[in-house]
């Protein structure tokens, strides 16, 4: 098994190459909105590195949102572009499963509320426990809520850039990000089971109804 992850929901960019048992691959770039100029060297430097085409991979894993409108659908036209090129399946990772993943990477915890801001007085939030095969699974439903309701729908302790905006006094875990080896960890538990899909199906998760018509907006929140 080798997969390719890609995560740029979060307004930056990173791209790792894992096989069954550990990380063969990951690079990262912080910069805000960097997406659209690095992703496609990114992995083809994963490639050169890794000594690999893309036709020797299993699938492709991409984080499909919720998040920057424009980060998810970055990573969703990468993913479907390389798959149906290269006859791979792919296998869609939710962004808030991706930071409660990354959650239990960095700080061990293994019950977490995600919470993204998703701008306009709004968060994306979902709650999160970790499995027996050490992955982060969701306990609830992934919403998109006002500040206050938020606050009412959390279980957990707070993580992501959203935790502040519902709970100024959960700012622990806050600085918190996913990225591409929390989408190849998810990635690879699904890929063992073999539960991907065709590349037609890479499609984003936005949670917001017409958010194509909402970026002014969300650029003056």
């Amino acid at each position: 098994m080798k997969l390719l992850a890609l995560e740029t929901a979060n307004e930056q960019c990173s791209v790792s190459i894992v096989d069954a048992t550990q990380t063969l691959f990951l690079q990262q770039d912080h910069r805000a909105r960097a997406q659209t100029q690095m992703i496609l060297p990114m992995i083809d430097q994963g490639l050169i590195q890794t000594q690999l085409s893309l036709s020797d991979l299993t699938a492709i894993a991409f984080s499909c949102g919720p998040g920057s409108f424009s980060g998810v659908r970055i990573n969703a036209a990468v993913t479907q572009a390389l798959a149906w090129a290269n006859n791979l399946p792919v296998i869609a990772v939710s962004t808030l499963q991706a930071l409660a993943q990354a959650a239990y990477r960095e700080s061990q915890l293994t019950q977490v509320t995600a919470v993204l801001d998703a701008r306009m007085k709004e968060v994306y939030i979902a709650s999160f426990e970790l499995d027996d095969q050490q992955i982060m699974q969701a306990v609830d439903t992934e919403q998109m809520l006002s500040y206050a309701l938020a606050a009412d729908y959390a279980k957990y302790s707070l993580v992501g850039s959203g935790s502040a905006l519902i709970n100024e006094n959960e700012q622990q875990y806050q600085q918190i990000t996913a990225n591409a080896l929390d989408i190849a960890a998810i990635a690879r538990f699904y890929a063992q089971k073999q539960q991907w899909v065709d590349a037609e199906h890479a499609l984003p998760i936005y949670l917001r109804d017409n958010a194509w018509k909402k970026l002014s907006e969300q650029v003056k929140a």
